[in-house]
């Protein structure tokens, strides 16, 4: 089951730092910067603009509001000082459908708006067109051709319009206010991607996980980053949200599978993208950060917004919150993911074989006509000491190498998958086995310390089996005993304590041991340590794909 990621560009990929440049509507100056902007150009751009200083004088607002703030004041157009002689009336906000913004000002004795959005939303409210020349009919597809050249360079492009009024508008309504505009230019805003952002959608990739880039932006420009961060290739198809609204359900699911990145997507079709995706059969995470996106970040499987720049209706809705607005963090928090999960499948395996063992020792040692093995002191020191320390330092253990190169995991697939049940069965039963084999041989022999030797070699075998254990696949002489510390330390801790209760006489009587002689230590050193040689054969036989196939 492949991973989905949904994840808007100007969120978790890049900076949210951008830099704004202006292209005038002169065909003189389409395509480069301007030096000789008109004052109602940049006047439209700290005007009809949300940010604001804070009281340390730091711009604070949308990232693209601060771009258009700072390419204002660079100009010399501050918006704090253009704000006192035209202070602003009213405003009709931006919305996901008309695309735009107006803000309406008062200056001198007239009324004048200010409108910015998309292109293609602008350019059909305009009729006419500023040059350097004066006053001009608009051509419309033309200047769309020049939006698409700006945007298939990466930029994400805004329309920059206005239109005098001699008193407010009424009824102030955008069907009113937002026509017969005077179309100024165009802004190209650059949204650098993070430095770390092409790293992890390749390491999204190796791992199973597809990003898929869900966009309000131009075609061209979601076609452009995405190929920048490796999103999609050359030839991969983009969707708008035009296309999208012409699809059946039925359409959608069948195409979903293969699209990449999906440009002025409206905020519904975010919810119908993530269930047609569930409907195959994908485990959606979606990342967003506006109102907009609440209801898609309920619908995902896990629903992810941003800390920082994200509505408090977005991180409501969310399951988990990004503090740093960053998908690296996501793809750290995959590999982190795996590892823990990863350190949790060790663990049972090691608790569950341990005290299996324990059972087959007590329940088989009747049948092969042998005295009781164990008394309860021993199996209390056993528990506390082989399941407490080592078991702990295994919740440590480091990621295994290629963690970021596998599948994802099924949902619903059991923790005792590929092996693990098997593993603790025949485990279980190979140290009951020796540890009985040790009792047999001792009892026999009329040896007085059969019950010392039985708790010995038990004990000692779960410590040879947390060392084999510490990778399901990778042998202990590559991964290096230093690699875990903590559990280098458990290990020897409690060889060291199961030492001292043999043969120190102040604990002889408190757990009912004897000291056992070189001969019967080297037994049981022996018999313990073929648990860690057949766990180590049986990864052998894992990476020859002989047993427990992953596939």
């Amino acid at each position: 089951s492949v991973t989905y990621i949904c994840s808007d560009k100007t969120g978790t990929l890049t900076q949210n730092k951008m830099h704004a440049q202006v292209f005038c509507a002169d065909g003189r100056l389409v395509g480069g910067v301007s030096r000789d902007l008109p004052a109602t150009f940049l006047q439209t751009l700290a005007l009809n603009n949300d940010a604001v200083r804070d009281s340390a004088g730091r711009l604070m607002g949308d990232p693209t509001e601060v771009a258009l703030y700072e390419a204002a004041a660079k100009a010399g157009y501050d918006g704090a000082i253009l704000t006192r002689s035209a202070p602003r009336l009213t405003e009709i906000p931006f919305d996901s459908e008309r695309k735009r913004m107006t803000t309406l000002h008062r200056m001198d004795e007239r009324i004048v708006a200010y409108t910015k959005g998309a292109p293609e939303s602008v350019l059909a409210c305009c009729t006419t067109l500023w040059t350097s020349n004066g006053i001009i009919p608009l051509k419309t597809k033309w200047l769309l051709l020049v939006a698409e050249q700006l945007a298939a360079n990466g930029l994400r492009v805004l329309a920059i319009a206005m239109r005098p009024w001699s008193r407010l508008p009424n009824p102030l309504m955008p069907e009113t206010v937002e026509n017969q505009l005077c179309f100024l230019g165009f802004v190209g805003l650059m949204d650098p991607p993070r430095p770390e952002a092409l790293e992890a959608v390749s390491l999204c990739r190796s791992a199973g996980i597809t990003p898929v880039m869900v966009t309000g932006d131009h075609p061209a420009t979601a076609r452009a980053i995405a190929r920048q961060l490796g999103i999609a290739a050359a030839g991969d198809r983009v969707v708008t949200g035009q296309e999208l609204a012409r699809l059946s359900l039925e359409d959608l699911k069948r195409e979903v599978k293969t699209v990449r990145v999906y440009a002025r997507v409206a905020p519904e079709q975010k919810i119908e993208i993530v269930k047609a995706l569930q409907d195959k059969g994908e485990f959606v995470a979606m990342t967003g950060d506006g109102v907009n996106d609440a209801p898609a970040l309920k619908r995902a499987d896990i629903g992810v917004a941003m800390g920082r720049i994200g509505t408090d209706v977005a991180r409501e809705a969310a399951h988990m919150v990004l503090l740093d607005d960053n998908f690296a963090t996501i793809v750290t928090a995959v590999r982190e993911g795996r590892r823990i999960f990863d350190n949790i499948r060790k663990f049972i395996k090691y608790a569950m074989t341990g005290n299996s063992a324990e059972i087959w020792t007590l329940f088989l040692a009747p049948f092969l006509l042998l005295p009781i093995p164990l008394l309860p002191i021993h199996i209390l020191w056993i528990n506390l000491v082989t399941d407490g320390l080592p078991g702990l330092a295994l919740a440590v253990e480091p990621e295994e190498k290629g963690i970021m190169q596998r599948p994802p995991r099924p949902p619903q697939e059991s923790i005792f998958a590929h092996g693990m049940w098997q593993h603790i069965l025949w485990v279980g039963l190979l140290m009951g086995g020796v540890s009985l084999l040790a009792q047999a041989w001792a009892y026999h022999t009329g040896s007085a310390h059969w019950q010392s030797m039985v708790f010995t070699v038990l004990t000692l075998s779960q410590m040879g089996h947390v060392l084999a254990i510490r990778s399901e696949r990778d042998s202990l002489f590559q991964q290096g005993l230093l690699s875990n510390m903590p559990l280098l330390g458990a290990f020897l801790l409690t060889f060291a304590l199961q030492m001292a209760v043999l043969y120190m006489p102040v604990l002889n009587p408190i757990f009912k041991t004897e000291p056992l002689s070189g001969d019967e230590l080297a037994l049981c050193l022996a018999l313990s340590s073929v648990v860690f040689v057949a766990v180590e054969i049986e990864k052998w036989s894992r990476r020859r794909g002989w047993i427990y196939r992953d596939d």
